[in-house]
């Protein structure tokens, strides 16, 4: 299948200094050994999208990868703050971010526009927020059928978006189980996918409503058991939930963060992943 390749190729070929990505993945299916490739391949000055950045753009955002990001909510899920993300923004390190944030409906909105290749989103939304005050990019329209005045926000359409899935057949259709969060709008929305696997089979076996991104909306898939860790995959592994408690203490000092970056990702490939995973055989 032309579509698989390494990691390393598939983020190189697909990926560009000065770009917008969106790393989706909502509570599950994060795609940690596609943002560690990122790392690795030295790029910058990115726009990065999520609707729920967490550890994963903590590390992009600490390594110097962003220029901007666009999201709704940021924070380590149970623990607390992002702290790369949060010294990025107070204090310009290790450079200085462009922080655009909305609400998670604006967010799931905006992609659903992007999807549809329409230019902006409408939604009730924002009503007595102070987003409104800080954010140029949410403006309002008049329903011309009612004269409801309601919010809207530029679609998002980003020039690539990177996901990781359950398993791939072998012509290039992925499969995406339990929650999908805006997994499909992001797709759809950009102009290029890419996707990490946890395995690639001759058969998906899927549900008449299960969600499938068809080949012909995917650039690369790359097979990396383990890429989602620390996050989880349904059926495959579990999520780490030591990891998230243990990423607060690790990135709360500069140099102990960049230590352990070096140590697991820079100096790191996408195999190490399964290795990471509590409980899995090696």
């Amino acid at each position: 299948m032309k579509l698989v390749q390494p990691l390393e190729q598939a983020i190189r070929n697909n990926v560009w200094n000065g770009c917008s990505v969106a790393f989706e993945g909502f509570t599950h299916l994060i795609p940690f050994a596609a943002a560690h490739e990122t790392i690795r391949a030295g790029l910058r000055d990115l726009t990065l999208m999520r609707m729920t950045p967490d550890l994963i753009y903590d590390q992009l955002i600490g390594m110097g990868i962003a220029r901007k990001l666009i999201f709704a909510y940021a924070g380590n899920p149970g623990v607390g703050l992002l702290r790369r993300l949060r010294d990025a923004a107070e204090n310009d390190w290790p450079n200085s971010l462009i922080i655009e944030e909305h609400s998670h409906s604006a967010m799931a909105n905006a992609y659903e526009a992007g999807a549809s290749n329409l230019p902006f989103a409408v939604l009730r939304g924002y009503l007595g927020s102070g987003l409104v005050d800080v954010n140029r990019n949410v403006g309002s329209v008049t329903c011309p059928f009612t004269g409801e005045v309601l919010a809207a926000v530029p679609a998002l359409r980003p020039d690539v978006t990177i996901l990781h899935a359950q398993k791939a057949d072998r012509h290039g259709n992925v499969l995406l189980e339990g929650i999908i969060g805006v997994n499909k709008q992001a797709a759809l929305a950009a102009t290029r996918t890419v996707v990490t696997v946890e395995e690639v089979v001759d058969d998906l076996h899927c549900h008449p409503n299960a969600c499938v991104l068809p080949a012909f909306t995917i650039d690369a898939i790359s097979i990396v058991p383990g890429g989602a860790h620390p996050s989880y995959a349904l059926g495959y592994y579990e999520r780490d939930n030591g990891f998230y408690l243990a990423w607060d203490a690790i990135s709360r000092d500069r140099q102990r963060f960049l230590s352990w970056m070096e140590d697991n990702v820079i100096s790191a490939t996408p195999e190490t992943f399964l290795k990471r995973i509590p409980g899995e055989s090696h």
